[in-house]
């Protein structure tokens, strides 16, 4: 694995901490925040692991399917709910209309982001070769 492979990574995993920290103290809406932000510099280290430049793209599924587009079996995300994370990527950042951010999202939001964004670290780092996990 390329160190910057690993920088991804490392950030994907100081992302996933800082969403569990934000979580344990109430701040739901950063936490899924940065919960999907884990889950998409994981993706994104995955596709510069095969040679591909990632998309500016905030979509999960758009990164997973330039995965699949270079073989990569991707089955094993199809049970999370990435569309989910996805969503949560803009709409936990800015109020719509005169609701805030921190009003729409709760514990049951972090709770579902949190293991959408472990399933895809665990997946990421399970298609890399096991000595090059970091």
């Amino acid at each position: 694995m390329t160190t910057r492979v690993q920088a991804w990574l490392r950030q994907a995993d100081s992302d996933l901490a800082v969403g569990q920290l934000t979580e344990a103290k109430g701040f739901h809406s950063q936490a899924c925040y940065h919960y999907s932000q884990a889950a998409e510099k994981a993706l994104k280290g995955a596709l510069i692991s095969v040679g591909i430049l990632p998309p500016y793209s905030h979509s999960l599924d758009r990164l997973i399917n330039a995965l699949e587009q270079q073989g990569v079996n991707s089955n094993a995300l199809t049970e999370l709910h990435v569309k989910a994370l996805s969503r949560m990527s803009s709409e936990t950042r800015y109020p719509q209309n005169d609701e805030a951010p921190v009003d729409r999202f709760d514990a049951k939001d972090s709770a579902q982001a949190r293991t959408i964004a472990e399933g895809i670290l665990i997946f990421v780092k399970s298609i890399l070769k096991p000595e090059d996990n970091v």
